[in-house]
């Protein structure tokens, strides 16, 4: 792509961009709240490529008066400036224009979004119950470092430990959902079980599935499709939880999407928990279909949220993490397990950048 041809797409959104300025503070827009929330999804995902954008011109500005001085220029001490000026901004230039090309790229709509995560337990009875308690243990530990809020919204405790099922919700500043999308499918764990006692490794599962979480405005839910149960919740929690019908189950009626919420000692907080889940598992239906899309097209399918597609290999007896869909191995499964997952999400991202540069056809 020229270089002309790549500032020219970039300075043909400032228009689109200042347009989205001013109608973000015009009174009328600000009060359509549903207007104004989808104007500044649209300015925010502008935003970063109008800066890249800027940032190159300079810089390819900056590279013209450099050139322009070794020309021109008699003074050998601003020519040996001007040198190292234009050896600078060329070492630079090549990642400002690969950082361009993927910024103009639409990403997916959802990635700014928080997340949804549900964890089974797969094949492997009782340890596949205590390996769902470990991913799950992995994902609250990266959660901290990234300093993001965990919620726990319904959960089936193991047997054995850990957990037949656990949903959470992950809600932060930096795009939650664009991060943990890489975790959906099945995780398999080689090891030699707890419940083992003649010490032979054994291989089990677990599914993890991750969806953006569903705005106020994404899903207009009519209260006459939504049939609300309630329920003692079982499991910790003290007297309060166990002994009042706090919990609350909602059957959407038209999908039979059954979603419940047991984590809170109140009804009220409960059901609002539950509805987001609702909105959330509605709206993934649609999302589903953009997944879909991307599967078609990109072999890595490092986004395609395909809970049955094995992704990923925890191997205990040699310590070892494996990526499938990307080859990639890490020999420090301790750090992975207590949260240092950033460092496959990294690839992961690479990966996907590079099918997303090649459907683009550069």
């Amino acid at each position: 792509m020229a270089e002309n041809t790549l500032l020219e797409k970039v300075l043909g959104l400032q228009d689109k961009f200042a347009s989205l300025q001013a109608q973000l503070t015009d009174p009328l827009v600000m009060g359509d709240m549903k207007k104004y929330v989808q104007l500044n999804k649209d300015y925010k995902q502008l935003e970063p490529i109008i800066k890249a954008g800027l940032e190159y011109k300079k810089a390819l500005e900056d590279l013209s008066g450099a050139k322009d001085v070794l020309m021109n220029e008699s003074d050998q001490d601003l020519k040996e400036m001007a040198r190292e000026e234009i050896n600078d901004i060329e070492g630079r230039i090549p990642d400002m224009e690969q950082n361009i090309k993927l910024l103009l790229i639409p990403a997916d709509p959802d990635d700014a979004k928080n997340a949804i995560v549900e964890i089974r337990g797969g094949t492997g009875g009782d340890e596949a119950a205590i390996f769902a308690g470990d991913l799950f243990r992995m994902y609250q530990h990266f959660a901290e470092i990234k300093g993001w809020k965990l919620e726990v919204t319904d959960q089936a405790p193991g047997t054995s430990g850990g957990f037949k099922q656990v949903v959470f919700k992950l809600s932060g500043p930096d795009g939650v959902y664009g991060i943990m999308k890489y975790e959906s499918g099945v995780h398999r764990v080689q090891r030699v079980p707890q419940t083992e006692t003649q010490g032979r490794i054994q291989t089990s599962a677990a599914s993890v599935a991750v969806f953006p979480e569903a705005g106020e405005f994404d899903i207009e839910l009519n209260p006459a499709d939504i049939r609300k149960d309630l329920f003692c919740a079982s499991g910790p929690g003290g007297q309060g939880v166990n002994t009042t019908y706090s919990a609350v189950r909602l059957t959407h009626i038209p999908s039979g999407i059954v979603v419940q919420c047991q984590e809170e000692r109140s009804q009220i907080k409960n059901t609002e928990r539950a509805m987001e889940e609702l909105r959330t598992r509605l709206y993934n239906m649609e999302h589903q279909k953009y997944l879909d899309g991307i599967a078609a097209k990109r072999k890595t399918m490092v986004s395609t949220g395909d809970r049955s597609a094995k992704i990923r290999t925890y191997n205990y007896p040699q310590g070892r993490v494996t990526d499938h869909r990307i080859n990639w191995s890490m020999y420090n499964l301790p750090a992975f397990m207590d949260g240092s997952i950033q460092e496959c999400i990294d690839q992961l991202q690479v990966a996907e950048n590079a099918e997303r540069l090649k459907e683009a056809g550069d």
